[in-house]
């Protein structure tokens, strides 16, 4: 009876492929897209998988683990960028297939530009489709798998097989007498070189002969193949796109994210939300106890000096609006940390850049906080400035002392753990270890992130995801502190 079942639903699912554009969950992307959408959607698509791709990369920079890593991938992808089987007829198949080969191609755009980016995108988009691959069902995998021609070879004839029988079940680790059940083909030893690397197939006068079972192993090396030759062909004809001003400042953006090695955060809403509302009397405790290690930086810098720079002053700003400081009470902040000028310098001279930033004066911009990305890439900090990310801009002592000082980390093995992520450009991975380290008594474990394994994308994220697993964990409450006057 449930073999009758399986046959149903098998039925059922190929006769949906058929009436789609695209019949296979998989791709290989070999086909650009000819569709037409909009500038919104060719931003959105392409920040959906950024998103996803970044955390393989970050995940890989931490050392997780492949199941850890498998984990991480499917949550992104449910999260941003899902494929549902074809046996889930209720799902939009086609629009979330479109999506994905859409998206792919996007970000082709923004990393074919250097060897750098080629390599590093070509790294987790196979990563990518690893996962999906072994993640498909069977019965899908091999209709992929014919459909694409990646069993092309010669076919072992029983013949053969029964004369080398002893050399294949030693080769490819089944008994002898499995070797007639298993099929077998014949393709060129270059193919397969990871398996000729780990000695799972045997080969003869430049031949190799591989199990069916085996030739995931020829797709996965076939798709990053053909994807590093498709960014270099994609690189050399790049050069048509530098004139449209609607998509170069896109496929810039996109690509600054890459490099900084976090997703990019183009707004301010349902994942970096303001929050409760926070006082200019609650800042002290609330750096102390939630800041990131770049508002730390720059409130100890303004409690020290009773002043920051224009740049500081911005970032700090916007964060402090971000975690849900009213233009009220952002204007009394200010005015008590800049202590040491009169009222009328301040009023002159302060108050205006102040509800600028809220859009209450002037071009009347709701500026929304500094994301990682935009602060990582942003203008590096001169003599007298605090602004920017101090993983990045601190040298190895001065980091290591700021995290003493500002965290209490003086583990020898954590400091070194976070100066190795620094010491690769991880930034945004140096400050997701930081908050493990200094949230594990709340229970955060290494590999936890701010939250379902996520990295830090963005400081007012860190912030929020600090206060909120306080108020979880009943630990100590943010006690209101007066700013100095």
């Amino acid at each position: 009876m449930d073999s009758h079942r399986s046959t149903r639903k098998a039925d059922s699912s190929t006769q949906v492929a058929t009436h789609l554009r695209y019949p296979h969950r998989l791709n290989l992307y070999e086909r650009p897209p000819l569709d037409e959408i909009t500038l919104e959607q060719f931003e959105t698509w392409a920040i959906d998988r950024l998103r996803i791709l970044a955390e393989i990369e970050a995940s890989l920079a931490r050392n997780r683990t492949q199941e850890e890593l498998k984990t991480v991938i499917k949550s992104q992808c449910a999260k941003y960028l899902p494929l549902s089987a074809n046996s889930a007829h209720e799902r939009p198949l086609d629009a979330e297939r479109q999506k994905d080969h859409i998206s792919h191609f996007i970000l082709r755009l923004a990393f074919c530009r250097t060897e750098d980016l080629r390599r590093r995108f070509t790294r987790v988009e196979s990563l990518l489709f690893r996962t999906r691959f072994e993640d498909e069902d069977s019965a899908e995998r091999l209709k992929f798998l014919e459909a694409h021609g990646s069993q092309q070879g010669e076919p072992v004839d029983d013949s053969e097989k029964a004369l080398l029988r002893p050399k294949l079940a030693v080769a490819s680790g089944f008994r002898e007498d499995q070797i007639d059940k298993e099929p077998f083909v014949k393709l060129p030893w270059t193919k397969v070189l990871s398996l000729v690397d780990k000695r799972r197939v045997y080969l003869q006068r430049g031949v190799a002969y591989v199990p069916q079972r085996e030739l995931s192993t020829v797709v996965f090396q076939d798709f990053s193949s053909r994807l590093e030759k498709a960014l270099e062909q994609t690189h050399k004809q790049l050069g048509d796109l530098d004139e449209d001003d609607r998509l170069t400042p896109i496929l810039d953006h996109l690509g600054k994210g890459f490099v900084a090695g976090v997703n990019t955060e183009y707004g301010f809403g349902d994942e970096v939300a303001p929050g409760d509302a926070v006082t200019a009397s609650m800042v002290d405790a609330l750096a102390k106890d939630h800041w990131p290690l770049c508002a730390k930086n720059l409130h100890a810098s303004l409690k020290r000096e009773k002043h920051l720079k224009y740049n500081g002053r911005l970032q700090y700003g916007l964060f402090l609006k971000g975690v849900g400081m009213s233009l009220e009470e952002a204007m009394i902040f200010w005015r008590k940390s800049f202590s040491g000028m009169s009222d009328d310098k301040f009023r002159k001279e302060y108050s205006y850049n102040i509800k600028h930033t809220y859009g209450q004066v002037g071009s009347r911009i709701n500026y929304t906080p500094k994301s990682c990305v935009a602060i990582i890439t942003g203008d590096n900090p001169g003599a007298g400035q605090n602004h920017g990310c101090p993983f990045k801009h601190f040298s190895p002592d001065n980091l290591t002392l700021a995290l003493s000082t500002h965290y209490d980390i003086n583990n020898r093995a954590d400091v070194q753990d976070i100066l190795n992520a620094v010491k690769q450009d991880k930034y945004h991975v140096a400050c997701t270890r930081v908050y493990e380290i200094t949230h594990a008594a709340q229970g955060v474990k290494r590999g936890d992130g701010v939250g379902e394994g996520e990295s830090v994308t963005h400081p007012n994220s860190y912030a929020m995801r600090s206060r909120e697993l306080a108020k979880k964990g009943g630990v100590k409450k943010e006690e209101a502190m007066e700013v100095d006057s």
